[in-house]
């Protein structure tokens, strides 16, 4: 065989390997961009207002194909498409769809990035939800107050606390970080297509009670999740 020969297939065949290896990675962009979009959810939680059941920092995972196959069930833990983040300061409390200028810097928004919650699916649509007095608790107990809302009381002071009615039964919910404080009635009608969501640190969560729209729509529920897996492997659909 002719050196030149030799050469010609020496190339041919390093030509060969590099288009195999290109098409590997792009196989591999493609398979993890249909994953990411349409099959699981991947999310770090920012706040602790899902303590103790998921801490600020973990990462957790959702499946998006239980939503798109079927509907959320009340006590879901599940990943949602809240509102916006402007880009220019950062701020991340918008509800709904982004305007043309943030209220927050006045800069213009452009294209928002998507800010997305983690909580629980507490109201289902058509429930009727209701916050009402419920016992008391003593100051000592309560670790996750507001900053200040509690000052100058001593530990023993007792603080009303309340309970969730969905639908005129009350509902149990062992995964509440500690007792509910009663801050007054509040009721909610979760209208068709939507959902009611709480945080389980009940007394340090922006959740639905605080919103300006309380009801999350059904299309901007994104997973359901399964479990965090950092630090360390904890299920959460039990």
């Amino acid at each position: 065989m002719k050196k030149d020969d030799t050469e010609i297939k020496e190339k041919t065949s390093l030509r060969s390997e590099i288009i195999s290896w290109i098409q590997i990675i792009i196989a591999a962009f493609i398979i993890a961009f249909l994953l990411n979009n349409f099959v699981i959810a991947n999310s770090t939680i920012p706040t602790g207002s899902m303590k103790d059941t998921i801490m600020e920092g973990d990462r957790v995972m959702g499946l998006r194909l239980t939503y798109t196959f079927g509907e959320p069930k009340r006590g879901d833990i599940a990943i949602f498409d809240f509102g916006w983040i402007c880009p220019d300061c950062g701020v991340a409390m918008g509800e709904g769809e982004a305007p043309e200028i943030c209220p927050y810097c006045g800069a213009e928004i452009g294209r928002a990035k998507t800010l997305y919650y983690v909580k629980r699916v507490i109201g289902l649509p058509g429930d009727k939800i209701e916050i009402k007095q419920e016992g008391t608790v003593l100051v000592g107990d309560i670790t996750e107050a507001p900053p200040g809302s509690l000052a100058g009381l001593s530990e023993d002071t007792e603080l009303v606390t309340a309970a969730v009615y969905v639908n005129g039964e009350k509902l149990s919910e062992p995964y509440l970080k500690e007792p509910m404080l009663y801050t007054g009635d509040q009721e909610f009608e979760v209208p068709e297509d939507c959902y009611f969501m709480l945080g389980d640190n009940r007394n340090n969560s922006e959740d639905a009670r605080y919103w300006n729209d309380p009801y999350i729509p059904e299309d901007r529920m994104l997973a359901k999740v399964y479990f965090r897996y950092w630090p360390g492997i904890k299920w959460l659909d039990e």
